[in-house]
């Protein structure tokens, strides 16, 4: 099996790279200035929505849609779609100049597939083109959250309303000022079958009694322009209309939506990795000890090596969960999406660490996006499900494949 390029997305990854170099990795070092400074918390450089436009003109945008998602999709496959991640996501903060970030893309996903045609008209089409920003809460900080049927805040039926209240944190967006909507799910149905308990309902940021508790830090960042964020429901009151498919698809819905982003975030992880790998080379290539270059001593040759055969592996598991998917659907895809889940954010964790050691100082100061790779790879391996949830359906599911041929 081969997953070679097509003319139409080698001929759209040219264009994509050399976007990169003109106007992203010369502003890399200008990001984390402006964001690491405290007058300019929440607030996006002024040179950025500049970046964003010429990208929508230039037709690289909402490049994460599968075709499935016409008319808003440009008509890719994931198999095509996954490439262009990789070199999308060589700079921690370019998917958002190409209006294919986190959690963005993640909701305008469920909206194209779930959202009713006012939903799509107030929510999607916005977001499509990116002048707003979007959040999706699901966690909560007083259940087990890796298990999406411990959700405990209240969606309540009130004649032409829903009120909802509990508490909810890591709702990644959710202190940006730009952050317009938030999916949020919640509990509707206590009574009904475990998987129908549940709900996702449309509610603005702006909403009355929307308590922002705190912003959260991630290894002591907190991720400015976006932020993560704890936020209290108390009485909060929105149209019937809001609710996303209908009471009860909470679970399918979270399912459905976190499917295609873990394939999303493994192969971003893959080409962080790939941008760490070209920077270890570059170092290991001009710096000198012991009177050579560090790349003529063994152990730096073997790290190099290790690097490689990992982000190739990584690379193709990531390429066949996105065969899968575009040929076999996204239920025969689910081993595979739990694979890559498992696979890349440790990974991308390994070869950063790595690099780092390459570098010495450097690779654990602000010079370089290595520290950032390594902070992001390691919490990726909890968010969006941890390690230990993904290995154990994988293993059940292997278990019952392999028992089923052994018979």
């Amino acid at each position: 099996m081969g997953f070679e390029a097509s003319e139409k997305v080698v001929e759209l990854n040219a264009r994509l790279q050399a976007f990169m170099e003109e106007h992203i990795y010369p502003r890399e070092h200008d990001w984390d200035e402006w964001c690491l400074d405290q007058d300019n918390l929440w607030q996006v450089p002024p040179w950025y929505d500049g970046i964003r436009e010429k990208a929508r003109e230039a037709g690289l945008w909402n490049l994460f849609l599968p075709h499935e998602y016409a008319p808003w999709s440009p008509g890719l496959t994931n198999v095509e779609i996954a490439p262009l991640f990789e070199t999308m996501s060589k700079v921690t903060w370019a998917q958002a100049v190409f209006n294919c970030n986190a959690p963005d893309r993640g909701n305008m996903e469920v909206l194209a597939k779930y959202g009713t045609e006012e939903q799509q008209e107030q929510w999607l089409n916005p977001l499509l083109a990116g002048e707003i920003r979007s959040a999706y809460a699901m966690t909560e900080p007083q259940v087990a959250s890796s298990d999406a049927t411990n959700m405990e805040l209240e969606i309540r039926r009130d004649g032409d309303e829903y009120v909802l209240n509990g508490r909810k944190w890591w709702t990644t967006g959710a202190v940006s000022p730009r952050c317009k909507i938030m999916l949020v799910m919640g509990k509707s149905n206590p009574d009904a079958e475990r998987h129908r308990q549940h709900s996702t309902i449309l509610v603005p940021r702006d909403t009355p009694g929307i308590k922002l508790v705190r912003t959260l830090r991630v290894f002591d960042s907190l991720h400015s322009p976006g932020g993560e964020a704890e936020l209290l429901f108390d009485d909060v009151r929105v149209p019937a209309s809001n609710m996303i498919k209908g009471e009860g698809c909470g679970f399918e819905i979270a399912q459905g939506r976190l499917g295609p982003g873990r394939f999303q975030y493994a192969m971003g992880l893959v080409g962080l990795a790939q941008r760490c790998l070209e920077l270890m080379c570059a170092r290991a290539d001009e710096r000198v000890a012991f009177g050579e270059k560090l790349i003529k001593k063994t152990s730096v040759q073997h790290e190099i090596a290790r690097c490689r055969c990992d982000i190739e592996q990584a690379r193709l598991l990531t390429l066949q969960a996105a065969h899968v998917m575009d040929t076999q659907g996204m239920k025969a895809a689910i081993p595979y999406i739990s694979m890559v889940k498992i696979v890349a954010p440790n990974m991308a964790q390994q070869v950063a660490d790595r690099a780092m050691q390459v570098f010495g100082g450097a690779g654990v100061s602000q010079d370089t996006l290595i520290p950032h790779v390594f902070a992001l790879a390691r919490f990726s391996r909890i968010a969006d499900g941890p390690d230990e949830v993904h290995m154990s359906q994988l293993g059940k599911l292997t278990a019952r494949d392999l028992n089923g041929i052994s018979r």
